[in-house]
């Protein structure tokens, strides 16, 4: 009897060579849109860079320390705006992370019968399909009016702390952050429901297996699993927040000044540009690319911090 060869009876399968073709006809067209994008990106920045040259020709680094915004009289300064920016980004994660979180952890885990779970999820998908306008609509008409007096009655009651001295007048840094925290909460409970589902059902049966509760096995083993994702959604919030234009514009009162109070109506880098590029000429156009080009710096941090965390997060773990 002759010997059998190894494998003998396994069919060997070999691609074609239009298959392989096709392969790399496709890699090197997702490259090629790729390479597309960020060509696109780099116009957008030069474009923005050269008509911010004469704003930035004549202030200079004077532009982030100066809060006065005068087209009268060509004096232009983005501290306000920066800093209105900053802030309204900053409380708006204050409010909507924590939120957020227990929204991930309630879709994610079974404290829900099924149904229910996938009826809310969808529900939360569905808040983020909503147009920035109609957000800014409700706030006007109904947050606005609802919060009115507990806001007046916190004020009262800290009116000595510093950021709680101004009186709330139905516009200003708190509403428009309030807002602001309802629109990015489906993106951070999304991201972070997605990263705690995704985590290996073997890591949660083995801390069941060396006796841990749920909210022991929950807080010590999902959530530092799924923390790089939970970072990245957090990060990716906050650039959306920084970016947001019409709902922060018929909130926050568009007030060209240095804020003392959350109270206080401000302005943001985003509706700077929506309220006066329209009807801006020469040098106040430029100023207004001189802030844009500020706003996409401060987005493009945001971003590579992001990136960086991540990956440290992932290293980590």
């Amino acid at each position: 009897m002759a010997p059998s060869t190894p494998n003998s009876s396994v069919p060997t399968w070999k691609r074609s060579d239009f298959s392989r073709n096709l392969d790399k006809g496709f890699i090197g067209l997702t490259g090629l849109f790729g390479l597309g994008l960020a060509l696109v990106l780099g116009a957008i920045v030069l474009q923005v860079f050269l008509e911010a040259i004469p704003a930035i020709r004549q202030f200079g680094l004077n532009f982030f320390t100066t809060p006065t915004w005068d087209p009268v009289n060509d004096k232009y300064g983005a501290l306000a705006t920066i800093l209105g920016t900053l802030l309204c980004a900053f409380l708006a994660l204050l409010l909507a992370v924590p939120v957020g979180m227990g929204v991930a952890i309630v879709l994610s885990e079974d404290f829900l019968p099924p149904k229910l779970q996938r009826i809310l999820v969808f529900l939360v998908e569905l808040l983020a399909a909503i147009p920035s306008v109609v957000f800014g609509l409700w706030g006007i008409f109904v947050l606005a009016p609802f919060i009115d007096g507990p806001m007046r009655a916190i004020q009262g009651a800290l009116s000595k702390v510093p950021f709680f001295g101004s009186i709330p007048s139905g516009r200003g840094i708190y509403i428009a952050s309030a807002v602001l925290a309802l629109m990015i909460l489906p993106i951070i409970a999304a991201i972070a429901r997605d990263s705690l589902a995704s985590v290996p059902p073997r890591l949660r049966q083995a801390s069941y297996g060396l006796g841990a509760t749920r909210w022991e096995t929950l807080l010590q083993v999902i959530i530092p699993a799924g923390l790089s994702g939970i970072v990245g959604g957090i990060l990716l919030a906050l650039g959306r927040a920084l970016g947001e234009t019409m709902a922060v514009t018929m909130l926050i009162g568009n007030t060209q000044r240095l804020f003392s109070s959350i109270f206080d109506q401000s302005s943001t880098i985003s509706s700077l540009l929506a309220n006066q590029f329209a009807e801006a000429d020469g040098l106040q156009v430029s100023a207004l690319m001189y802030a844009a080009l500020v706003l996409f710096v401060i987005t493009f941090i945001v971003n590579v911090l992001a990136e960086f965390v991540v990956r440290r997060v992932k290293l980590n773990l």
